[in-house]
């Protein structure tokens, strides 16, 4: 669903990422209106703007070019602003509801939800009055975006940097998401995990974690409170959850545990191991001639003691990676581990296997199954949110 999107670029350094969310933002087909400050023309040209959103750039209050008061057309167009980078100046303007230019002129007229992204230097940022300014914005119901610490360029080094056009863009993208999981605590597992041999080996599997991270993320986006345990991946912490990483399967049964009765709802994604070294060898497993035995045990089965401990108005989703007889194994596992759903995919299709960026599975209840379409995960993340949230409402 595309929406309009009210870009306000102040005059910083920073302004030149906001080129960039402005490119994103129109490749994702959403709308994006430019408003810039006389001061943000010093740093780039409107029509650069105008290249990659190909709309309207403004930057006067006043114009004879068009019958519509522009403040006011403007202000009423948007689905949300995001003023990036906005700049001391501009926030202290905003905080006192000051109107001497368009932008400032515009947030004061919208309705819209209104995101500030700060960018300055460290000791402008910390100072007392910039602090309560944002403070007044907050209370006021603004939406801060917390900048990034690092070099600065002024030569300074400490918080003030305009985040990344690619978090910006993930910020829009949870503020306009509608938000059916508020007040939800939900726990996910994801990845595999690592299972000790020795201090140089370990037994593991392919499981790569990106699965688990965007229900995470789609979760979060949704207006849940989003706990991810996970395993040892090389995938970077969701916007908005909180990510506890562990590596073996005890590890993950002693996090899962004492996280559980909390939540609301369970999505076990993680690819747990099922055996682990019977003993560990404190030293490195020397090559010697003829074959090594190992002895394996089995791990705590996660899955089944949350089953058998769930309350009632707790959901227990459950994942069932299969490469042979796909939705009898997954039908099995769903009496067997007492979950409410569980989601099955062929691991034996090269498409969807473990590593993939998409993934195709089927949803399975006491109620019946649907098959989703083949999909990016994080697009099926929130398809799979679609079909649980509807069919508990019935």
């Amino acid at each position: 669903m595309s929406a309009n999107i009210v870009l306000g670029v102040t005059g910083g350094i920073a302004a030149y990422k906001s080129l960039q969310v402005a490119s994103s933002l129109t490749k994702l087909n959403h709308n994006v209106y430019t408003i810039m400050t006389e001061s943000a023309t010093e740093f780039i040209k409107p029509i650069t703007f105008h290249s990659l959103t190909h709309l309207p750039v403004e930057s006067k209050l006043f114009s004879t070019t068009t019958s519509e008061v522009k403040h006011i057309g403007l202000a009423d167009k948007a689905d949300l602003f995001l003023i990036a980078p906005a700049t001391a100046n501009f926030i202290a303007k905003a905080a006192a509801g000051i109107a001497d230019d368009l932008l400032t002129t515009v947030i004061l007229a919208t309705e819209a939800p209104i995101m500030i992204a700060p960018s300055m230097n460290v000791h402008m940022f910390e100072n007392p009055v910039v602090q309560r300014n944002m403070q007044t914005l907050e209370d006021l119901g603004y939406k801060i975006i917390t900048p990034d610490a690092g070099y600065l360029a002024c030569g300074y080094t400490g918080q003030g940097r305009l985040p990344d056009p690619e978090r910006l863009v993930e910020e829009i993208k949870r503020e306009l998401l509608k938000k059916d999981l508020k007040n939800k605590k939900i726990l996910i597992t994801a990845g595999p995990t690592r299972e000790s041999i020795d201090p140089v080996r370990f037994l593991t599997n392919h499981s790569s974690g990106k699965m688990g991270y965007a229900l995470a993320q789609a979760a979060s986006y949704r207006g849940a409170a989003v706990k991810l345990i996970s395993g040892p991946t090389e995938l970077k912490s969701p916007l908005g959850v909180e990510l506890i990483r562990v590596e073996s399967a005890a590890d993950m049964k002693e996090e899962v545990f004492k996280e559980a009765e909390s939540a609301d709802i369970i999505i076990m994604a993680a690819a747990v191991a099922d055996y682990r070294p019977q003993k560990y060898n404190p030293q490195k497993i020397k090559k010697e001639k003829g074959s090594l035995k190992l002895e394996l045990e089995r791990t705590t089965d996660i899955l089944a003691e949350l089953g058998k401990n769930k309350n009632k108005n707790q959901l227990l989703i459950g994942f069932a990676a299969e490469s042979e007889n796909l939705l009898d194994n997954a039908q099995a596992k769903l009496s067997k581990k007492q979950a409410d759903y569980i989601i099955a995919n062929d691991i034996s299709d090269k498409n969807i296997a473990f590593g993939s960026d998409k993934n195709q599975v089927i949803i399975l209840s006491e109620e019946g199954s649907a098959k989703l379409p083949l999909l990016e995960k994080g697009k099926l993340a929130h398809k799979i949110f679609d079909y649980i949230i509807d069919a508990e409402r019935k």
